[in-house]
């Protein structure tokens, strides 16, 4: 089993060799005026106590125990719905970038794993806290090449790594299966 470790992407510390550089076409989407796509909705109530209720979403939520809470059985809490949220969109770029880069994902949905641990971190005392990410991506019948080639696309396009880029420090290792 192979596994490479990807660094956060922050401007002051990316070291990219200019083949990549040329080959990579730079982006520039203006979030305010671009058209919508789709657009989810959610009521939050009660905050990490409460509840998040949305067009085709109920969930409670529960203060972690970590951080002095319950940690309710059956509830969740903001980090596991960003960890969710960054995984699964992150998986889809994967699969929409795979061709650009010559690459066929596999089509069983076992056979393609995005792990997504999200950490709240700093001192809530001080009320300054922030997010850290560990992704470990794993991937059946690809090989580590290839498999790199997908995720450094990947985190070039998907929503989420964009909207992260240069405030959350991002770590994805690469395993194949």
């Amino acid at each position: 089993m192979a596994s490479r470790t990807f660094m956060p992407m922050l401007r002051s510390a990316m070291h990219v060799s200019p083949r990549t550089v040329s080959s990579v076409p730079r982006r520039f989407l203006n979030t305010e005026t671009a058209p919508s796509l789709y657009t989810a909705h959610a009521k939050v109530v009660g905050a990490r106590v409460g509840h998040v209720d949305g067009e085709n979403l109920k969930i409670d939520l529960t203060m972690a125990k970590a951080l002095g809470g319950k940690g309710d059985a059956g509830k969740t809490n903001p980090e596991e719905l960003f960890a969710a949220g960054y995984g699964a969109c992150f998986q889809s770029a994967m699969n929409a970038v795979a061709p650009s880069v010559n690459v066929k994902m596999p089509t069983t949905p076992e056979d393609s794993i995005v792990e997504t641990k999200v950490h709240l971190v700093g001192d809530m005392k001080a009320l300054d806290m922030g997010l850290r990410v560990e992704m470990n991506v794993k991937v059946k019948g690809l090989s580590k090449e290839d498999l790199e080639k997908v995720v450094y696309k990947a985190r070039q396009v998907c929503p989420y790594s964009r909207a992260t880029k240069d405030n959350v420090y991002t770590t994805v290792t690469c395993e194949t299966m």
